[in-house]
């Protein structure tokens, strides 16, 4: 039977050869594939409600389910194994969100999560609005009590799951008839893709999992993908002025069409800034590239690329409060705003035109008008970027602690050290925003950071989810000691499972993020001093290796030794935070203290003026 392909289909099947080229340093896909490959069809015959999902999961392409079974889901991973469908016990439901979303931002893909009722989905919550707010397409299958003739009243775990469920995600499916769990995962499946992506969840109760059915459910036919012609025609006409100088600004919506956007930006020979969750949509290594932002919040060289623009070409990105440092990205003379979602469009920025529109569509009818939008060659602008980015790279160079490892010579030479395509997960610590700036991305879909829920914890499971189904890629977090107490028994999924995830952990022995934002408010900390950890201690008793990388001189020797030792690697990072700046903060401070009233600026001033007064002031 043949099924039609949708025009996303088309428009990578067209970006097959130039992708090719640009991951041509990825690791062979010769090798004999470790999971089963989908196989779209009919699911179809006579058998359970269970059965029927696991078929339905095989079918739309899923390579690994993460969670932990419990009574109501029992016969659903027995079905599992039985079928062949991989699965990874976590050990804890936050995780088994975060490991889901690992697998989603690498690969493209749905990531499957499957949890329990009750304390399942109040542990997953975290981790799934994560994936909500930073737009990750998941499908959540989530048993439920017995309902119907089987149900009966004061049932364990009788939480409203729906309603649990319904605030972080993009919507909530119930199924009342073993006959609905096929189309319900395939609804779920092609809801978390359409559009912006998100999380859909699937609420089965679990006495239809051992209800029989005879089954026929084909796949759905492809959704229509938006593409708004009208404004996308205002938006040639304003691209096509030669008076006005473009800069694009690229989110992850642009993923799926690194080569459509390098292509853009060399026809309107204009600089690309990105969002941090847009890093790699363009190799930042190109000629254009300037980082990311294009505000006080981001690289120096897109701040001051970015001076020169006049019209800015907004593609599948949101102006966030976390992207846009507080909401200080400066307004530019025009904006052109591109995105999935209508309800992103027109939001936070005066914009001239909204264009409702997929990406790639978006960007692949901006080539064919190649006659009228194509600008000459601006080799003065390619100089004055590579200046700019020299002159960073410089000033990221010089090493501002005086004991311990300086955070930022670490990512430089983790960097330096990483192979080019290797998986980097970034967890919420201040060095986010450093990693952002100096840890250049080269490929799409290869660095990774929690960015609008900013859930603490998550590279560790999100990096197991990547590794489990790219076990030959070199996969890499950056985790501060805090987020590592949130999340640290699942390294011990990596010693199970023999995930050679490398976890390098950024020791200072405090919340340093929170420090940074408290001391110039307060002129002092409250709450942030964490226990010291016998890390070798740790890692011994998780069942992985162990390395302390303690100076700067010792930041070469120390991540080759990480990277090159077999398995599950702990290495714990002394971090001496120093006294770098951090733009992200910077520009969040100015911009906050300009919306304080008068009111509140002189109380401020006033709890500055005498605690600076205090000859000792108590951190905890």
């Amino acid at each position: 039977m043949a099924f039609p392909l949708s025009r996303r289909d088309l428009l990578k099947g067209a970006l097959i050869p130039c992708v090719a080229s640009l991951v041509q340093e990825l690791p062979s896909a010769s090798a004999k594939p470790l999971f089963r490959q989908a196989t779209p069809g009919v699911v179809a015959g006579h058998m359970t409600g269970a059965a029927a999902l696991v078929e339905t999961l095989l079918q739309e392409g899923t390579q690994c389910v993460f969670g932990i079974p419990g009574a109501q889901e029992n016969e659903l991973w027995d079905t599992m194994k039985t079928k062949g469908l991989c699965y990874l016990l976590v050990t804890h439901e936050f995780s088994a969100a975060a490991m889901a979303d690992g697998y989603a931002r690498s690969t493209g893909k749905p990531g499957v999560l499957c949890i329990v009722p009750g304390p399942g989905v109040t542990n997953s919550l975290t981790g799934i609005g994560e994936a909500l707010l930073d737009s990750i397409p998941l499908v959540c299958i989530v048993g439920d009590v017995a309902c119907g003739e089987k149900y009966r009243p004061f049932q364990v775990h009788s939480l409203p799951q729906a309603a649990l469920l319904q605030p972080v995600t993009k919507s909530v499916i119930e199924v009342r008839a073993a006959c609905d769990i096929p189309p319900a995962v395939r609804q779920a499946f092609q809801q978390s893709l359409c559009g912006e992506p998100g999380p859909v969840a699937v609420v089965v109760p679990y006495n239809l999992l051992i209800d029989s059915y005879k089954y026929f459910c084909p796949p759905l036919p492809p959704p229509a993908l938006p593409f708004d012609e009208e404004c996308f025609e205002r938006a040639v006409t304003m691209l096509a002025s030669r008076t006005l100088h473009v800069g694009i600004y690229a989110g992850l919506g642009c993923m799926d069409y690194p080569c459509e956007l390098v292509k853009t930006a060399e026809m309107l020979q204009a600089p690309v800034a990105t969002s941090v969750s847009g890093k790699g949509v363009i190799p930042e290594n190109h000629p254009l590239a300037v980082g990311w932002g294009y505000g006080p919040q981001g690289t120096r060289a897109a701040e001051e690329a970015f001076k020169s623009v006049d019209l800015v070409l907004a593609i599948g990105v949101r102006f966030s409060e976390v992207s846009t440092a507080f909401y200080s990205i400066p307004q530019r003379a025009h904006l052109i705003h591109v995105d999935a979602n209508p309800c992103n469009l027109g939001r936070i920025m005066k914009t001239d035109v909204c264009v409702h529109a997929d990406a790639g569509l978006f960007l692949h009818g901006l080539l064919e008008r190649t006659d009228c939008l194509s600008r000459p060659p601006a080799p003065a602008l390619l100089t004055r970027i590579e200046r700019l980015k020299v002159h960073e790279r410089k000033l990221n160079s010089e090493i501002s602690n005086c004991c311990g490892v300086d955070p930022v010579a670490f990512l430089i030479a983790l960097r330096r050290c990483t192979d080019p395509s290797a998986l980097v997960f970034v967890d919420v610590t201040v060095a986010e925003h450093w990693a952002a700036e100096v840890f250049e991305t080269y490929f799409p879909r290869t660095y990774f950071n929690p960015t609008d829920n900013q859930a603490m914890g998550w590279s560790v499971p999100a990096a197991l989810g990547a590794q489990r189904i790219h076990p030959c890629r070199q996969t890499v977090t950056i985790t501060g000691d805090g987020d590592l107490l949130m999340s640290a028994m699942e390294i011990s999924t990596a010693a199970r499972e023999c995930l050679p995830v490398k976890f390098f952990i950024l020791d200072d022995q405090a919340y340093g993020y929170m420090q940074a934002l408290q001391r110039p408010v307060y002129l002092r900390t409250t709450a942030t001093i964490l226990a010291r950890l016998d890390y070798a201690a740790l890692a011994q008793a998780l069942g992985v290796s162990y390395q302390r990388i303690a100076a700067n001189c010792e930041l070469e020797s120390g991540i080759q030794g990480a990277l090159h030792t077999p398995g599950p690697v702990l290495t714990q990072v002394v971090t001496d935070y120093g006294k770098r700046h951090i733009r992200w903060i910077d520009a969040v401070k100015h911009r906050y203290s300009k919306e304080l009233s008068l009111e509140q600026k002189v109380r401020v001033a006033s709890r500055l003026g005498v605690r600076a007064l205090e000859l000792s002031r108590e951190n905890d």
